[in-house]
């Protein structure tokens, strides 16, 4: 899907944190979106979670940073950090190249996969959903 310039692959599921979900077997790999990233600008900084770390479905655990901004990491579902992106240390601009690919954050093997990907968004859904949030960062 695009919406306005911004990119939002259809296979994934989103969070109203701006990040994304990816289930791969029984694991999670998540990231933060397109939106994000651009609004954001360069991203100069990632609080990268460890092996281990245990997250729990929209609570943050970490942070994004760029030059003019901080934000928050929230887990898009519950469990354990089974890999964090090392790259992200070196290189955190990966996000902005590769958001949805290089670019991800970790991967988290869930508790309960199915319950929580319910409250997370997809589709027609997520394309209603982040149109009124573009339009609200939108200039005046």
């Amino acid at each position: 899907m695009e919406v306005k310039g911004y990119t939002f692959p259809d296979d994934l599921y989103y969070d109203k944190n701006h990040f994304w979900a990816r289930v791969e077997g029984d694991t999670v790999v998540m990231g933060t979106t397109d939106l994000t990233q651009k609004m954001a600008g360069e991203i100069t900084f990632v609080d990268v979670p460890e092996e281990d770390d245990e997250v729990n479905q929209g609570k943050p655990f970490g942070s994004i940073e760029s030059g003019k901004w901080v934000g928050r990491v929230y887990a898009v579902v519950s469990g354990e950090v089974i890999e964090g992106n090392e790259d992200l240390e070196d290189e955190p601009e990966l996000i902005n190249e590769d958001c949805y690919g290089k670019g991800w954050i970790c991967k988290i093997k869930p508790e309960e996969l199915e319950e929580e990907l319910g409250n997370l968004l997809k589709g027609d859904d997520y394309l209603a959903w982040v149109e009124e949030e573009i339009a609200k960062n939108e200039p005046k």
